[in-house]
């Protein structure tokens, strides 16, 4: 994907959208027109999410689709309280490490039908339109088929993305990539991109319900696709599956309560990071000097090695969660911070599978305020394209481990640890931002760095956003003397080092200080969409009014009234 050219010298970068009454922010501008008219038209902050994720699907098809999972927080008026929605699946019943090491693999595999997971995406977007909606399912999901249907126009981002991954991912399992290839080729920017496939099947949902995609003709021809392929899936799974919604983690920052989702998440790694933080005064080091820079990174590092050592499903692991949120593991934790050199290498996370997500905000009239995540985990998810139904299957089985030492060892009908992480930051009971940013493990860093530039500095939601950003990253050495990144359990036997990958933003001779710390820098474009792109909404508390931010880094809008 192309980076967004930044404003000539001398000129400000642009500040938040403003509303009165409603603000919707998400990864395409096509998605929030979608969400904004469901709230012309009445409707709630999460009958906008969900328009705007169903939009999302045929507009950013490499990231997210139907064939994938969802997370979803909202902060409701009437209790004054934050509800949050897993609406991840669970590895198929017949998904066990033994049927997957028996078809010659060392490692969980990053692609292909062996890494699908029960699709929960769908059946998310159903239980929170019936909890917290109030516009017909149709209505919701209008704009969405209208797109499918008659075409979206291609961005400049998505042609590259297109070109990128489409043919080798696609074809490479199996799957035809001409709906995204028309005639042949990648689509240029500004070309329409249909998909009737798509728009057939969402005209399904929208008059059937979640039914006909885990009980009916839809699921039946996803597990059929997927079971030719070799992969596991079952009508029994789909069948099974139910979202749920869960008691969220909170986590004080500054007088501020940060609220995510509870394991098998990742959010409690930025929550843990947040608590060793909040023990700290970062703000005297000044933002984004070499020292809050140095401060954060090592945090999130060992935040991260907490994730990979004790994060997966509860139901299957004893995640410590109250241990890993409490006040003396912080401490011990900021015990083992140096400020005048950096952890040894490996400290950090084992990184996953390379992470693409979208994420949709929005805030009503009547002060609700959601966020929405979903992702297909990589570009183009499996690369299973299902035929006849336009929907893409994600690859969240990735994540899980063969080890059964491991933590996150994959068993049947078990969750996988996943990297949603939607955050709503309330005050005194009420919310004054919600967030949330793609790229999987790069999730729990950025949305650390954004919100210690909101809370530490007073940043606006916007400059929060839009300011340089870096990402913590296990590196192997190449050939020529190089680096280059590690990507999962797909690299094996290689003794990987720690890297601190930088947007070139940031002045030099910070990046020198950090060098002179231990970090192994290295520049990255000065708008690198490797870094997390964010949506966000806020609140003010003194007037009320709306705000709206979306990353520059990929081509999402903020719109409100």
């Amino acid at each position: 994907m192309s980076d967004p050219v930044p404003p000539p010298p001398g000129m400000l970068p642009p500040g938040p959208a403003y509303g009165t009454r409603v603000m919707v922010t998400s990864a395409h501008p096509a998605a929030t027109e979608a969400g904004l008219q469901q709230l012309a038209a009445g409707g709630t902050a999460v009958d906008a999410v969900v328009a705007a994720a169903v939009a999302l699907t045929v507009a950013v098809p490499p990231a997210c689709s139907a064939g994938g999972d969802l997370a979803l927080l909202v902060w409701e008026p009437d209790g004054r309280t934050v509800h949050a929605l897993d609406a991840t699946g669970r590895a198929p019943r017949a998904l066990t490490a033994r049927a997957v090491t028996g078809t010659g693999a060392r490692t969980m595999p990053w692609r292909g039908p062996l890494s699908i997971t029960v699709p929960g995406a769908i059946d998310g977007w159903f239980a929170a339109l019936e909890r917290f909606g109030t516009r017909p399912v149709e209505a919701v999901f209008a704009r969405g088929i209208d797109l499918a249907e008659d075409g979206v126009p291609v961005t400049r981002s998505l042609a590259a993305w297109i070109a990128r991954d489409a043919g080798p991912v696609l074809r490479g399992w199996g799957s035809d990539p001409a709906p995204f290839l028309p005639g042949g080729r990648a689509p240029e920017p500004g070309d329409l991109l249909r998909q009737p496939d798509l728009a057939r099947t969402y005209r399904t949902l929208a008059a059937e319900g979640p039914g006909a995609f885990y009980r009916g003709p839809v699921g039946r021809a996803v597990v059929d696709d997927v079971r030719r392929r070799g992969g596991a899936l079952q009508v029994e799974d789909l069948e099974r599956h139910a979202s749920r919604w869960v008691t969220p983690l909170r986590a004080g920052y500054r007088g501020h309560e940060v609220v995510t989702l509870p394991p098998p998440s990742q959010g409690v790694a930025a929550l843990g990071a947040l608590r060793v933080l909040d023990g700290m005064d970062a703000r005297a080091f000044g933002h984004h000097s070499s020292g809050h820079l140095h401060l954060l990174v090592e945090t999130a590092r060992l935040a991260m090695a907490d994730r990979d050592a004790h994060v997966s499903d509860p139901e299957f692991a004893d995640v410590p969660v109250d241990w890993l949120l409490g006040a003396e593991h912080a401490a011990g934790t900021r015990a083992r911070l140096d400020p005048r050199r950096a952890l040894p290498a490996g400290t950090g996370p084992v990184p996953g599978p390379l992470g693409d997500t979208v994420v949709a905000c929005a805030v009503d009239g009547h002060g609700r305020l959601a966020v929405l995540m979903q992702s297909l985990g990589s570009p183009f998810g499996s690369g299973v394209l299902v035929e006849g139904t336009g929907l893409l299957l994600h690859n969240r089985g990735s994540y899980f481990s063969l080890d059964p030492r491991h933590v996150n060892f994959l068993q049947p009908r078990k969750r996988t640890m996943h990297t949603f992480m939607p955050a709503i930051v309330c005050r005194d009971g009420t919310p004054v931002a919600g967030l949330g940013s793609i790229g999987g493990d790069v999730q729990a860093q950025v949305l650390f760095q954004v919100l210690s530039s909101l809370l530490d500095f007073d940043l606006d939601v916007q400059g929060a956003v839009a300011a340089p950003r870096w990402r913590s990253r296990r590196l192997a050495p190449t050939e020529d003397g190089g680096v280059r990144e590690l990507n999962g359990q797909r690299e094996v036997g290689e003794t990987p080092g720690e890297g601190l990958l930088c947007e070139g933003r940031f002045p030099g001779s910070t990046l020198d200080e950090l060098r002179s710390l231990g970090h192994r820098v290295l520049v990255r474009a000065p708008w690198d969409v490797s870094m997390g792109p964010t949506q966000a909404v806020a609140v003010r508390r003194d007037t009320g009014v709306r705000e709206g931010a979306s990353d520059p880094r990929t081509d999402g809008l903020a719109l409100g009234w």
